[in-house]
């Protein structure tokens, strides 16, 4: 057996265990872990808080246990429902109103089970160290969040902070407890009730928030490249983007930029002079080319998907009916002049007439905007299962296709960047990298001659960053050129805008809030409908019509059916 098969196996084998013990604590028998999440049915549950989600690479057995204890008594004592109706919208806030709700769950574990509290202290204390040992306590906004952990179980629980970083806390403690004070007594006070509790950990999620967005707000101050960016590696302790959304998927970030807000211009660009349009098949060799198609074509026909029924379906969702021609020599109708002289020749015949020969024909584009952003490089085999299959069907219901991607040309910035510190590094200057946009079968291209340029999408250099706005602005600006007077366009994506010379320059949610804004106003133009698909994420904080895909196991006839099914919906809506 080889030690990946071993270790998935091993994996295996804890994530039953727990998911039997968390069965057993919370009283609910169809709990199971999938993909390293634990769902309920085929639902998958919210992540709840960052220190349920231990890693067997890093952590013993008792961290997976206090996991699982805390997962069941989160399900058992917390009313979902309640949670999510008081639950605020930014991001960060919303990460400590969950943790608090957490804290308040452990705070009394079951009479006559001192295994399940020490279990609880061991799983939050190993997630402690873990946060200080990886050096995220050395960024402001690290311990800012970490001390506000700290400090915030310790009053609720009433057990003292983890020994070896109490020092290190200090001069933060010090400076948030005075600001808290009344807040926290409240925490403790009202730990048995969720909905009084909640009212305290509201105001200490809003402070904090405000906190971090200071210490974000001082660091864009400094010149970029100063100080490296710790929210990625931030987000993997603390799920800063990865607060679940409704249908269980992570939701997408969504704050407001006060650069923008503050501009009178509006979003701006540095510079164009880099910014590149290019034909995907130009980009791979074609051996390369041949040899991905190839394990596509493998991929796609081992998954048995029904293309046939899959383009019935999408034609009768597209296409309209419109006049064919006519059905002559019927007996009711519309009279037919060519017929009449049949009459008189022979009176008893009655198929004198015509009728409208109605034909459902699809007047209609439907273009696919990948985001080739790094993150999406893990994911880009199912994705581009599922395009492809898309095309090939929608091209069988008469419907016009176009396959488009973004990505950029640089990672952080590029000669954009350059030129920008060459300038004396101005104030906000907007987007500071070269967009990079990818034509992987054009409008007027059947989808057979496309196929190799398709499998471009497999090439792993097309991945760095990306800038999603003017995607969808130049995404939407070449279905204008088109005659089809019904337009589609769908994003698949996994994540939010992401440029990290454009955020230090600027400010976190630049790229965010420009999204929103391109959204809202193709939206209100009337003239492009567009959906955002989300891989593994909740994209409805960018996109009005979004659909979440669990894309961890390539897609099936299930995934087309979700698809189908959210065309279907806002189509009638």
């Amino acid at each position: 057996m080889g030690e990946a098969q071993a270790q998935a196996r091993h994996q295996q084998k804890v994530e039953e265990l727990c998911a039997a013990a968390i069965r057993a604590l919370a009283g609910e028998a169809d709990l199971h872990f999938r993909g390293r999440r634990l769902h309920r049915g085929r639902r998958v549950l919210p992540l709840f808080a960052p220190h349920l989600h231990p890693s067997l690479e890093a952590d013993d057995f008792t961290s997976f246990r206090g996991a699982a204890d805390g997962l069941a008594l989160r399900l058992a004592r917390s009313d979902a429902a309640l949670h999510r109706r008081l639950a605020p919208a930014d991001p960060v806030e919303r990460l400590v109103f969950d943790l608090l709700e957490q804290i308040r769950v452990e705070a009394t574990p079951p009479v006559g089970m001192p295994g399940v509290a020490h279990n609880l202290r061991h799983r939050f204390a190993q997630w402690s160290l873990a946060f200080h040992r990886s050096g995220l306590t050395e960024s402001a906004r690290g311990i800012l969040l970490y001390t506000v952990a700290q400090v915030c179980r310790a009053r609720v629980t009433g057990e003292p902070v983890l020994e070896e970083t109490e020092d290190l806390m200090e001069t933060t403690r010090g400076a948030i407890v005075p600001a808290f004070g009344h807040d926290l007594a409240a925490l403790r006070r009202h730990r048995d009730d969720q909905r009084a509790y909640a009212r305290p950990a509201l105001a200490i999620a809003h402070r904090v928030a405000r906190m971090v967005q200071s210490a974000d707000d001082e660091r864009g101050t400094q010149p970029a490249g100063d100080e490296p960016d710790d929210r990625t590696a931030l987000a993997r302790f603390m799920d800063l983007d990865d607060a679940a959304g409704e249908a269980g998927f992570p939701l997408a970030a969504a704050g407001r930029s006060r650069v923008l807000d503050a501009s009178d211009d509006g979003y701006r660009v540095f510079t164009r002079a880099y910014d590149r349009e290019l034909e995907a098949a130009a980009r791979v060799r074609r051996p390369l080319l041949r040899e991905r198609r190839e394990r596509l074509d493998r991929r796609i026909a081992a998954q048995g998907v029904n293309l046939a029924r899959l383009a019935r379906e999408l034609k009768a969702l597209l296409a309209a009916p419109q006049r064919d021609d006519w059905d002559a020599g019927q007996e009711e109708g519309y009279v037919d002049g060519r017929r009449l002289a049949q009459l008189v020749a022979s009176p008893a015949e009655r198929r004198l007439f015509r009728i409208e020969r109605r034909e459902p024909i699809a007047q209609c584009l439907l273009t696919f905007l990948i985001d080739c952003s790094g993150s999406m490089k893990q994911h880009i085999e199912p994705v581009a299962m599922l395009v492809d299959v898309l095309a090939r069907a929608l091209e069988m219901a008469g419907v016009a296709t176009e396959i488009l991607g973004f990505t950029t040309g640089a990672w952080n910035g590029g000669r954009a960047l350059r030129d920008w510190r060459r300038a004396g590094r101005p104030a906000h200057p907007g987007r500071l990298n070269e967009v990079c946009h990818i034509v992987f079968k054009a409008a007027d291209t059947p989808w057979r001659r496309a196929r190799p340029a398709i499998a471009a999408l497999l090439e792993p250099l097309l991945f760095r960053e990306g800038i999603d706005g003017e995607a969808l602005d130049w995404a939407c600006a070449r279905m204008a050129g088109r005659p089809e007077e019904r337009r589609l366009l769908l994003v698949v994506s996994d994540g939010c805008p992401m440029d990290g010379a454009t955020q230090l320059a600027n400010d976190p949610h630049y790229l965010e809030q420009h999204l929103r804004d391109v959204v809202q106003r193709h939206e209100q133009a009337g003239r492009v409908a567009i959906y955002g698909v989300g891989v593994g994420l909740d994209l409805s904080p960018y996109y009005g019509r979004s659909q979440a895909l669990d894309l961890s196991a390539p897609p099936g006839n299930g995934v087309f059916r979700e698809i189908v099914a959210m065309l279907a919906g806002h189509a009638r809506r």
